[in-house]
């Protein structure tokens, strides 16, 4: 429309003003005008002089007598509100109706992949609460780059070495007498979490003992035998000791066993996983060869810096005295070996804002040794998210479990719904499978419709109420539809043309129109909300459209058939944006 429109405009002032102007600003017309969409005549002014009233009643008069679409005008100071005709808005809904998958761009094969990293967990706990925020929008932000017309892989990294691993391995040697995930019934990664718990229960003991013996507190913290110990068995793992080898792959198995279940409830998924037993010596030849180039500097000690200094930041370690590798080490060797694996334009890493310093420094090295993708990488950086205070205890107080948490949707969605109790005729199964898309829902949504940079007060009642800005409310529209779908029994896939649009209509036509657009923004912004809100505005237009026109009991044929085409459309729509947001949509609720 803006380009058919902007060609007229040109043409306009050539005829009336004998003059080119080089381009048209246009904007959706304020609510409280009448029009559709408004062309500002003050940016004219730098191309003819005149009084802004008069420019734009010219202009609007030749649109209306010279192009089809404008039906009417009206000027407010400097601008041109242009009434938009029905039909124009009834060619641009027949168009959208006949297309499949509307605003979703198949992946193009011959362009460079864009690569998201989420989750990226320790191996001695199983997930929590941030890792759901960051799971949610490590998967969506990918699924949305991917709708947007790119290809796309997901990965993690997991820090699975590590003093960490050793001191929950420890505790397991120690106090586990051979518990396995089988034998205690519980998933493998809470098992590991629980001997995480114990080393630190064991190490504090320790640290009293020591200072009742007379020592420093900071002595006690370094001597306590125990921590020793671990910190032997990871320098045996470096060194291969099978017995220490076999224990660590065993238990690190537990614990992806564990995260598998937890992945698959939560309806994410990866391409590729990269281990950090596997990166952790990467960077360490990168090192070497930037110490040539001079991009870094050796101290006395023989550690190795960067001076940053000179960009506004300070000089950052990139190997210790003893030649170990810092977790920056890592993340030069694991980014390079990443564009090696695949052929990659972009690279955006999910990590909470806690660490925005770290990859400030990480893209600014990784630029300075010369790699012409360092541009191109994306730290995705998200606020905490937090509970209001006694809405769930965790077993060690502090920490919500992923895995508790979504136990606790779904219970809160059954405890909604059955005061509802609008379930009649349903099996058992078929209500427990609703409770999980509803409870699922109300999370992934709650999480999502907030800007990624926010930190977020999460509240497990808010999010599952039936209206409002939720999930509920917005999965209780798309079955609605499916509901008025299920009785409109004739067909009604006849293409409608000649009918005047009652304005709520118009209004849906054009929040409908907006979808692709909305894809290209989210996927450029890396930002989910952008989709949830956009969804939450259709719905709220639909449903205002639903209260104020009659569907099924329309007298006239055209206008029933346009009207369950629209409500048809919408639905898709709200199907495909919560896919986005990996949320599923009940045909029934």
């Amino acid at each position: 429309m803006h380009n058919s429109l902007e060609i007229a405009v040109k043409k306009a002032f050539k005829e009336i003003y004998n003059t080119d102007i080089q381009s048209v600003e246009f904007q959706a017309t304020k609510k409280d005008f009448k029009g559709d969409i408004t062309i500002v005549v003050f940016a004219f002014l730098r191309f003819v002089k005149g009084n802004p009233v008069e420019i734009g009643t010219k202009i609007g008069t030749y649109l209306t007598e010279n192009v089809e679409e404008v039906a009417d005008f009206n000027v407010v100071k400097g601008f041109l509100n242009l009434e938009i005709a029905d039909s124009y808005f009834i060619n641009i809904f027949n168009t959208i109706y006949k297309t499949n998958n509307y605003g979703i761009i198949s992946p193009d094969k011959n362009e460079k992949a864009v690569m998201v990293e989420y989750s990226s967990p320790n191996t001695n706990k199983p997930l929590h609460l941030g890792h759901i925020r960051n799971n949610l929008l490590g998967y969506s932000v990918a699924e949305i780059i991917k709708a947007s017309g790119k290809q796309v892989y997901k990965t993690q990294i997991i820090n699975d070495r590590g003093i960490h691993i050793c001191k929950s391995m420890l505790a397991w040697q120690r106090f586990g007498n051979g518990e396995t995930p089988e034998s205690s019934g519980l998933k493998g990664d809470k098992l590991v979490g629980n001997y995480y718990v114990a080393f630190d229960k064991a190490y504090k003991e320790e640290i009293t003992q020591l200072i009742a013996e007379g020592k420093t507190a900071e002595d006690a913290k370094k001597e306590a035998p125990i921590l020793l110990e671990a910190q032997q068995m990871l320098l045996k793992w470096e060194a291969g000791d099978k017995e220490v080898v076999d224990l660590w792959k065993t238990m690190n198995q537990w614990v992806y066993d564990g995260f598998d279940i937890t992945y698959k409830e939560l309806g994410v998924d990866f391409d590729k996983n990269y281990y950090e037993s596997n990166t952790y010596l990467l960077g360490k030849d990168v090192v070497t060869d930037g110490l040539k180039k001079g991009i870094f500097y050796k101290k006395e000690d023989g550690s190795v810096w960067i001076d940053l200094t000179d960009e506004g930041l300070d000089e950052k370690i990139v190997l210790r005295s003893d030649g170990t590798a810092v977790y920056m080490t890592q993340d030069i060797g694991t980014a390079i070996e990443r564009f090696k694996d695949f052929d990659l334009q972009e690279l955006v890493y999910t990590v909470g804002n806690e660490q925005d310093y770290h990859f400030k420094v990480l893209f600014l090295i990784l630029d300075k040794l010369g790699y012409d993708w360092a541009k191109n990488l994306y730290h995705l950086s998200y606020g905490m998210v937090d509970l209001p205070s006694g809405k769930m205890k965790s077993r060690e107080g502090t920490v919500v479990d992923a895995d508790d948490l979504m136990l606790e949707m779904t219970n809160t969605a059954r405890t909604i719904s059955q005061e509802l109790g609008k379930l009649e005729g349903y099996s058992e199964d078929e209500k427990e499978h609703l409770y999980k898309t509803i409870g699922l829902g109300a999370l992934k949504y709650y999480i999502l419709k907030v800007d990624p940079k926010k930190r977020i007060l999460f509240d497990p009642e808010e999010s599952v109420d039936f209206a409002g800005n939720t999930g509920p409310f917005i999965q209780y529209t798309y079955a609605r539809i499916q509901s008025i779908l299920r009785k409109a029994t004739f067909n009604y896939s006849k293409e409608i043309t000649a009918i005047d649009l009652d304005p709520k209509e118009r209004e849906l036509i054009k929040q409908i129109q907006l979808f692709p657009e909305i894809i290209q923004n989210a996927a450029q912004n890396h930002s989910p909300a952008l989709i949830a809100n956009y969804t939450y505005d259709l719905v709220k237009i639909y449903n205002s459209f639903y209260q104020t026109v009659p569907i099924l009991g329309c007298e006239n044929q055209n206008e029933k058939i346009i009207r369950i085409q629209l409500s048809n459309k919408v639905a898709e729509i709200i199907k495909s944006a919560f896919k986005l947001l990996g949320i599923n949509v009940p045909d029934r609720m």
